[in-house]
């Protein structure tokens, strides 16, 4: 019973999107059309075509989807290595208020982002930082709860290893970058992850910064293409599938990863 229970449950929340991806392959006078008459038609398109996403990747979209994709790897090479470097400092070294600093970066990813993006959009007009990727990207790098994950993994890491590597002439980044980076693998993959989805579902930010046509995000171009006069539901439909396929395959690709991180980020 729990089993079929779960095949039930599963096929339900799949139902929804399945009705996208069969709606991005129709045309777009016809996708609330299938809904006149509930039958398999409705999810397997009968008329199938691939023009919606032609047309939509013959427009702006294409360009939006790369700033997107940059944006998103950029700030998970980035945000790795200044998480990683606090997460570091704060599980290495013993300095008076670590644990101050500690409980300030844990309160930080307790407070919505979107709370604070219009004031931080004003100062960022102010430094002339809107419409350029360095303002897209500045925001999503210093990410709490990835310092979180690292600096737990790098508590489980044997202070006895780094003692010995000290005592052979290995400097603290050698210590870093040869020792607790390549043990931490999991953790790594855990919290790029985290820094990735946040940026790629950013929504308020980019439309706050990324006001140009040239610099829009995926997500604002989706909007767009909702809010015209004339509403092109098929390609709406696309935009959509090809906006959740992204993260879904970087998310199955690495989720053995990302829960091996989170389960040992209490292991000491």
């Amino acid at each position: 019973m729990p089993a079929i229970a779960a095949v039930v449950i599963g096929v339900l929340f799949a139902l929804p999107l399945l009705w996208v991806l069969a709606g991005s392959l129709r045309p777009g006078s016809r996708v609330l059309g299938s809904l006149d008459e509930l039958s398999w038609r409705s999810l397997i398109p009968t008329d199938a075509t691939l023009h919606n996403y032609v047309a939509l990747f013959q427009g702006e979209f294409g360009r939006a989807v790369f700033n997107s994709v940059l944006v998103a790897a950029v700030t998970v090479a980035l945000g790795l290595l200044v998480s990683a470097s606090a997460a570091f400092g704060l599980s290495v070294f013993e300095f008076r208020g670590r644990g101050l600093v500690f409980a300030v970066i844990l309160l930080s990813f307790m407070i919505p982002f979107d709370a604070i993006a219009i004031p931080l959009s004003s100062l960022f007009r102010d430094w002339n930082l809107q419409n350029t990727y360095a303002g897209l990207i500045m925001p999503g790098i210093g990410n709490g709860l990835a310092i979180f994950l690292l600096r737990q993994f790098f508590l489980a890491v044997p202070k006895e290893l780094v003692e010995a590597a000290r005592i052979d002439g290995l400097s603290w980044w050698g210590v870093f970058t040869r020792i607790h980076l390549p043990l931490s693998r999991p953790a790594l993959i855990g919290a790029g992850l985290t820094l990735f989805t946040f940026q790629w579902q950013s929504y308020m930010w980019p439309l706050l910064i990324g006001t140009e046509p040239s610099k829009q995000l995926g997500p604002i171009a989706l909007g767009t293409l909702q809010g015209q006069m004339v509403v092109d539901y098929g390609q709406v439909f696309a935009a959509a599938v090809v906006l959740t396929v992204i993260p879904l395959v970087v998310l199955l690709r690495l989720q053995r990863h990302f829960t091996q991180s989170i389960a040992s980020s209490g292991l000491k």
